[in-house]
């Protein structure tokens, strides 16, 4: 049985009798008009070149049949898809709304033929073992109900050989950079997220979550507990997000 860790239990909405995937589905639902101007606002823009880090980690790999977890409004598999030049591109995603916006892009974007998104849980992936090249999956990991179920079906569906890459936020080591990340992600976005008229829980459980979040060595010891090889990460600006890869083995 796959073991639980603290932050598999923060929820977004504390006064709600909903299970945690039904409760990030709903938030997300609610935030996806202004999500994608959130992420540029917040991050001053500096997500766009953690994704293209993240992409390039699969670069030397060529991976034709990609999977694409917590797929959202489809940012991560749009850049892949112009970076890698692969054969197909799935994304996944328990947010309607999120995947309703993404469908747009990817149209206008010409894509069609090279993307698909489906309504999906990660934790229950449909789709055959050994059926992807490479999995990635950009700031989803930490809306997991169970965090090992879904990096075991990760494995499960990848083929022996094949990578995948997380992209999640972790907790900056350095003393100066500590203390502003707490107090930007702890009082600052969820303000700035009300000023825009989001739902400024979304962001204070965004917060929670990525403090209570398994990073850097604790979550490569997750994989190599699920049976990943080849596991590393690569802190990003400062430690405030790392990159994580490993490789099924063949």
């Amino acid at each position: 049985m796959s073991k639980e860790h603290p932050h598999d239990h923060i929820i977004p909405f504390k006064s709600s009798e909903k299970g945690k995937k039904e409760q990030v589905a709903e938030m997300f639902d609610k935030i996806a008009g202004n999500y994608d101007k959130m992420n540029r606002f917040l991050s001053a823009r500096i997500d766009i070149r953690w994704r293209l880090k993240a992409i390039k980690m699969l670069k030397s790999d060529n991976p034709q049949q990609i999977l694409d977890i917590a797929t959202g409004t489809a940012d991560l598999a749009l850049m892949a898809c112009k970076i890698l030049r692969p054969t197909r591109i799935i994304g996944i995603d328990i947010s309607e709304g999120m995947l309703d916006l993404g469908r747009k892009k990817i149209e206008k974007e010409g894509l069609t033929n090279k993307i698909e998104l489906h309504a999906g849980d990660s934790e229950a992936i449909k789709f055959a073992e050994n059926t992807f090249d490479a999995v990635m999956v950009a700031f989803g990991v930490r809306n997991f109900e169970n965090l090992e179920n879904g990096l075991t079906e990760m494995k499960r569906v990848l083929k022996p050989g094949g990578r995948l890459v997380v992209l999640e936020f972790s907790k900056p080591r350095h003393k100066l950079v500590k203390g502003f990340y707490g107090l930007y992600m702890g009082i600052l976005a969820p303000q700035v997220a009300r000023l825009f008229k989001q739902d400024k829980e979304a962001y204070q459980y965004l917060n929670e979550s990525a403090k209570a979040f398994p990073d850097r060595h604790s979550f490569t010891d997750i994989l190599n507990k699920i049976g990943f090889s080849e596991t590393g990460y690569k802190p990003l600006s400062f430690g405030i997000c790392c990159i994580y890869s490993g490789k099924k083995p063949l």
